[in-house]
């Protein structure tokens, strides 16, 4: 059974051969680009699941796709493997500090979803003020708010996604569900497989035309039409006079992709010359995202928030 054998140690993450000459964000999107490993993330921080056998029966996810996303996850560093007992000995999966730096993605994912849809979801409670924390982001230098609109971007001369296009490694075997504790479907729809991810990171750096896309990501005609169609139906893009431009739905996802780039460039090797510069404009700092609280407009910490399950 995958979830009682010996896992393999691991001293110290590595990046897996095939996405070494990606940069730090083609790694991210990569890594992050796949609804599973997300849902399992999710639960391990909305829940404290840590076992196999937890995730499998949470998510009721095959024995074999769980396995196959824990390797990986462990693979890149953000989860480590630690033995218990129950009778025998078994393992449980930690996040490491690279891991746990994912919190805020997870919650601004729950925030958009939260500001853009109609979903019931678990409110956040900030423990400084004790009241509901709507997040919203900020800069981290100035503490002003800000969107993608304040910002600029400056590509390093081999900042590119065109091979963000790995060899297939997972299938879409997510179907659309609403029955996940938490569970933000739209968000997932975004975000749940690599080249979505990447359309929406290369939206954020300008592509506007399909063949802007098609550059930019080195994608398959096909998918990207698929792709494309998925986000003009979601209202993240609207297609005008052959343009797909981010919509105010789509501009907001800036959240989610703020921290998903500065968790990437900050943890994940990468060549010299691959990196993302982005600078609020207003202050002229580097990008370092934060999220606030709305109620009182205290930084939000990962141990000063907790979820209402």
């Amino acid at each position: 059974m995958p979830g009682v054998q010996t896992p393999t140690a691991v001293a110290a993450p590595e990046t897996p051969e095939s996405t070494v000459e990606l940069s730090a964000i083609g790694q991210g999107l990569a890594i992050l680009g796949d609804r599973w490993v997300l849902l399992i993330l999710q639960r391990a921080f909305l829940l404290h699941v840590r076992t196999f056998a937890g995730w499998r029966d949470e998510l009721g996810i095959s024995e074999s796709v769980l396995a196959s996303r824990l390797k990986e996850l462990v693979a890149h560093g953000i989860f480590e493997t630690a033995a218990y007992r129950n009778g025998r000995t078994r393992y449980e999966y930690r996040l490491t500090d690279r891991g746990l730096d994912l919190w805020s993605l997870l919650v601004a994912i729950h925030s958009w979803e939260r500001d853009w849809t109609e979903r019931p979801l678990p409110p956040l409670i900030h423990d400084n003020c004790g009241r509901e924390a709507h997040a919203y982001l900020a800069c981290g230098e100035c503490r002003e708010g800000m969107t993608a609109r304040d910002t600029r971007t400056v590509r390093g001369p081999l900042a590119t996604f065109a091979r963000v296009g790995l060899p297939r490694q997972h299938r879409r075997t997510l179907a659309s569900r609403t029955d996940f504790l938490g569970y933000c479907p739209d968000s997932m729809e975004i975000l749940g497989d690599r080249w979505s991810t990447s359309v929406l990171a290369a939206a954020f750096l300008g592509a506007h035309r399909f063949g802007d896309f098609q550059a930019e990501l080195g994608i398959a005609p096909s998918v990207l039409t698929d792709r494309l169609r998925r986000f003009v139906e979601l209202g993240v893009f609207q297609l005008s006079g052959g343009l797909y431009r981010l919509t105010d739905r789509g501009l907001a996802f800036f959240k989610v992709f703020a921290f998903l780039v500065s968790w990437a460039q900050r943890e994940l090797p990468a060549p010299a010359g691959s990196e993302l510069t982005i600078t609020h404009r207003p202050c002229g700092a580097a990008l370092a995202p934060i999220l606030l609280c709305t109620a009182c407009g205290g930084t939000l910490e990962r141990r000063e928030v907790h979820f209402i399950t």
